[in-house]
């Protein structure tokens, strides 16, 4: 009793669930076999589960005890097997004497090995030469089933004692897959043995999927295509029946349940026209519909096709007819979207209970590393021999040394991928079943665990882990935009010569095909990764340039970008790697002088096109937070301010880009750009007045005062001080924010500060107190200083006394009688300003400001509306175009189809002029004249080079706005 009591203690510290059952097993068998055998079963997956099961086989052979416990490695071993899930244990119980195989050290068998291991189960020795076309006895197919059990058990042996699995994870599945080619070369050898005329037909067997990439599971299908000719003076169609015969004799072999056990399904599904169509066929027959029907994925599945069994000529004839189909597939129509359809619906498809613990087919799982490389290898691989590999892994660790994804992803995607097959076969190895699922918890998942030296919560923790990190990578590698660009190049002019590429960047529409291949062949000289990478770009990049106005300014940009930033990792790995990175930089080069004036002063902005979250505009408050710390990093007033216009410069980009790009509509672009001077100004006004302040706001008119600046805006302003402010040093204050706002910056458009709008113009002083405001206002004030105050609204500084000065003024803007003399002046204002400020030489429909139904037009129109009746409404109390219209319209003052007329005009024109200034970098104002420029606008605007078309339409909505500026604004005029 007491031993008994002691064995129990043992057990329950050695991890044993049923301490008391185990040790009754052990201590029956006597003292000498105890420590052995529960050192063995102990480290285990399953220690009870292997310590019943090795009872068992005591039980029913003598001597075993003696014979596992005399040999070293051996016991420990059996346990692995058994102690891993009960796929074993039949087969152990069923071939006791397979307890031998593990009686040496494990190690790797070459596929020629298993061949001769298994063709000598079957008794057929003659068979074991590879390729070989023998007969056998179709009676042994249950030596064939034990053999194959037995073999699978040696791999596992040696997988399961392995300290470190993932380690050795490459060469399991090759193993595996040998070991499988080498049960069909003997099923093979069975199958002919059953159908007496086989030698009428060559037949050659295809391995496909997992098994034809060598990585094949413990427990799979073996996709297989089945291909037969003929042999001589043979009818074709004798043939063909034979072949069908042999190759189903072949599939039923390996997919029977006997009294031995089963192999796995022969899985044909895989060839032309699937399981309707005819299982074997002639090369012939199979190029020709490859040629005339394939889908697209079905290009896909060739990708792993490899000589298996049989008549390995004619599988290899096969392979070789296949491959340049393959690796032209990605050129074909849809290719790269039906792809990533397909990955879609296998997502979509799979139940809901199973989603979070599906290994191979969920989100994360092993499904989307391996359709990211196959996708990465076909796409580049048509015109890069060093892709064209089938195993998975191989094929990830080529696109990682070649440039084609990023080292640090490479890494990761490999080490999650191979976590995520070690716990596939662990499922596996459980029931020897076709699972791909982790357990519950519980036992299964308990066994799991153990075996892989983990906690079961651990375990699941892993899965969630690495399926979260192949997500990411697989949504941003799968699913980028410049994936599906090259993909649409076709095969033949990924990689062309001197003279074929001249010929293609002609095509494409490049104006100095020599001097654009001179760019090319800069980028991309030599043998480092950056050229690498920049031979993966460009073919998409030139596509994307072509589509602009001027592709050989983009081309030239990009070079320069590029070489300016080449030492930088970040930059070729995030063109290629975050997502639409590429696309958006190229469109942004091809958008005109603008845009690639402010890359190219700062080209480390580029940055920011990695995201579209980074393309919409920071707040006033994170704007004066980011340039105060700016300012903070320096001493001298110019070196602050000159770090707070490089933060405006980033941020003009930053708002161009996500305006260029669709991502900000023509208000947020307008609010934008105002909160930017706003903050510029702050913080320049906080700067040059240093530790002693004054009590000064600056009052923003205008477009900035509107919130509607355009990328051609001045910063229309009134200075007010607080009435015991010193004017004279607050005057030096603002002559010194302007002077440094105004320094000439190459590529970057100087921030003005326009005072002319000041009482008394540019006669009158840059400062006035409120005091003195109210004094001026109330005796000299004249309409057009009435109508400019519409826009009146805080600037930058003190905001309280901004407050205070909006207030003074609501009496002078929002006037309760605005006299008929009034109106007249500001008609007579605007009749002057259309014929002395337009620029001669100039057709006036094409000013996109003074001319008829232009901007002017329509704030005018607006403006007089608020003149007239803000006082008494109060949604025409604001200092913004579009909202004053719609609050006119809903007053009744403008009918729905005038509002509309002049809503329609004032977006063109602002939209036509901020992309003017894109194009152009400078007179934003008018409709260019020159073609390419025009064209370049309508680019932009519409998609299409249209230039008429686009003149044609400013001009009908200029025309039908100017219509309604007539009705409203000139109305009494005679």
């Amino acid at each position: 009793m007491a031993r008994e009591r002691s064995t129990r203690g043992l057990m329950v510290q050695r991890g044993f669930r049923d301490a008391g059952a185990a040790a009754a097993i052990v201590d029956a068998w006597g003292e000498k076999a105890m420590a052995p055998v529960i050192d063995a079963v102990a480290r285990c997956a399953d220690p009870d589960d292997a310590l019943t099961i090795i009872d068992r086989l005591l039980h029913e052979h003598d001597g075993l005890l003696e014979h596992l416990t005399g040999q070293e490695g051996l016991l420990g071993r059996l346990a692995a097997v058994v102690g891993a899930g009960t796929g074993f244990h039949q087969h152990l119980i069923r071939v006791p004497e397979a307890i031998e195989s593990l009686s040496e050290e494990p190690r790797r068998r070459s596929a020629d090995e298993w061949r001769r291991v298994l063709v000598e189960a079957i008794g057929a020795p003659e068979a074991a030469e590879k390729g070989s076309l023998e007969a056998a006895d179709p009676q042994r197919s249950d030596d064939l089933r034990r053999a194959y059990h037995t073999g699978l058990m040696q791999i596992a042996a040696r997988d399961l004692t392995h300290p470190e699995p993932t380690e050795i994870l490459e060469e399991i599945t090759a193993e595996i897959a040998d070991l499988a080619d080498a049960t069909v070369h003997a099923a093979l050898c069975l199958a002919r043995g059953s159908v007496k005329e086989w030698e009428a037909c060559r037949l050659g067997v295809v391995a496909l999927g997992k098994c034809g990439a060598q990585e094949l599971n413990y427990a799979s299908d073996v996709d297989v295509l089945y291909v037969a000719e003929p042999a001589e003076g043979v009818d074709p169609d004798q043939a063909m029946a034979v072949g069908t015969k042999v190759a189903g004799a072949l599939a039923t072999i390996c997919s029977a349940h006997t009294g031995a056990g089963t192999i796995w399904p022969l899985d044909a599904g895989l060839r032309p026209e699937g399981k309707a169509g005819p299982l074997v066929r002639t090369v012939t027959s199979h190029e020709t519909y490859y040629l005339r029907w394939a889908k697209n994925w079905e290009f896909q599945a060739m990708l792993k096709a490899r000589p298996m069994a049989g008549d390995l000529d004619l599988a290899g004839e096969f392979c070789d007819m296949i491959a340049p189909m393959v690796w032209k597939a990605a050129s074909k129509e849809n290719f790269v979207s039906e792809s990533q359809a397909m990955r879609r619906r296998v997502i979509d498809n799979i139940p809901a209970k199973h989603a979070g613990r599906e290994i191979k087919l969920g989100a994360g799982g092993l499904r989307d590393v391996e359709f990211t490389v196959q996708l990465l290898q076909l796409v580049h691989g048509r015109a890069d021999e060093r892709l064209r590999s089938r195993a998975t892994l191989t094929s990830l660790e080529n696109l990682i040394s070649h440039g084609y994804v990023n080292r640090a992803d490479g890494a990761e995607f490999a080490d999650a991928y191979r976590w995520e097959r070690l716990l596939e076969h662990r499922v596996q190895l459980t029931h020897l079943r076709r699972t791909h699922l982790l357990p519950e918890p519980g036992r299964d998942l308990d066994r799991i665990a153990r075996g892989l030296r983990m906690e079961p919560k651990q375990v699941t923790e892993v899965w969630r882990s690495c399926s979260r990190r192949v997500l990411s990578l697989h949504k941003r590698i799968y699913y980028s935009p410049l994936l599906e660009a090259v993909a649409r190049i076709p095969s033949a002019e990924v990689r062309l010569t001197t003279e074929a590429a001249r010929e293609r960047l002609a095509a494409l529409g490049y104006d100095d095909p020599r001097s654009a291949l001179g760019h090319i062949e800069a980028l991309t000289r030599g043998v480092s990764r950056q050229a690498e990478i920049q031979r993966q770009l460009l073919p998409a990049m030139l596509g994307w340039f072509a589509e602009g106005a001027n592709p050989d300014h983009a081309l030239l940009a990009f070079r320069q970008v590029s070489e300016a930033l080449g030492t930088s990792p970040w930059y070729l790995r995030g063109l290629r790697d975050e997502g639409a990175m590429a696309e958006r930089l190229a469109r942004m080069l091809t958008a005109g002088r603008y845009l690639v004036d402010l890359i190219q002063r700062a080209p480390q902005s580029v940055q920011i096109l990695s995201k579209p979250e980074n393309l919409r505009p920071l707040s006033l408050v994170q704007l004066r937070s980011e340039m105060r710390a700016a300012a903070a990093l320096h001493d001298e007033v110019s070196a602050k301010i000159s770090a707070v216009r490089a933060l405006r410069r980033r941020e003009l980009l930053r708002i161009g880009a996500g305006d260029l790009l669709g991502y900000i509509d023509l208000e947020q672009v307008g609010a934008g750009l105002t909160d930017v001077a706003s903050a510029v100004l702050d913080v320049a006004l906080e700067i040059v007045m240093g530790d002693d302040p004054i009590q000064m706001a600056v009052i923003a008119l205008g477009r900035w005062g509107g919130g509607e600046m355009s990328y051609a805006s001045d910063a229309d302003a009134l200075i007010v001080l607080g009435d015991d402010a010193p004017s004279d040093r607050a005057a030096k204050v603002i002559e010194a924010v302007r002077r440094e706002l105004r320094k000439s910056v190459p590529g970057v458009p100087p921030l003005t500060l326009d005072l002319d709008l000041r009482p008394e113009g540019r006669d009158g002083p840059l400062v006035r107190t409120l005091g003195s405001y109210r004094a001026y206002y109330a005796r000299w004030g004249e309409t057009w200083e009435q109508q400019a105050l519409l826009r009146a609204a805080h600037g930058a500084g003190d905001e309280e006394l901004s407050e205070r000065f909006l207030e003074q003024i609501r009496p002078l803007r929002w006037p309760a009688d605005l006299t008929d003399s009034a109106v007249q002046q500001i008609r007579r204002l605007k009749a002057r300003m259309e014929s002395e400020r337009l620029p001669r030489g100039i057709d006036r429909k094409r000013h996109l400001k003074l001319g008829p139904g232009g901007l002017a037009d329509v704030e005018w129109t607006v403006q007089l509306i608020q003149l007239r009746h803000a006082h008494a409404i109060e949604g025409l109390r604001t200092t913004r175009t579009l909202p004053a219209l719609a609050a006119a319209l809903e007053a009744g003052l403008v009918e729905a189809d005038d509002a509309e007329a002049l809503e329609a005009a004032w977006r063109l024109a602002s939209r036509v002029r901020d992309r003017v200034m894109m194009v152009r970098g400078k007179d934003a104002d008018v409709l260019p004249q020159g073609h390419r420029d025009l064209a370049a606008v309508s680019m932009l605007l519409t998609g299409e080079t249209g230039a008429s078309h686009l003149i044609d339409h400013y001009h009908r909505r200029a025309f039908q706005a100017r219509r309604v500026v007539e009705l409203l604004f000139w109305e009494d005029e005679e």
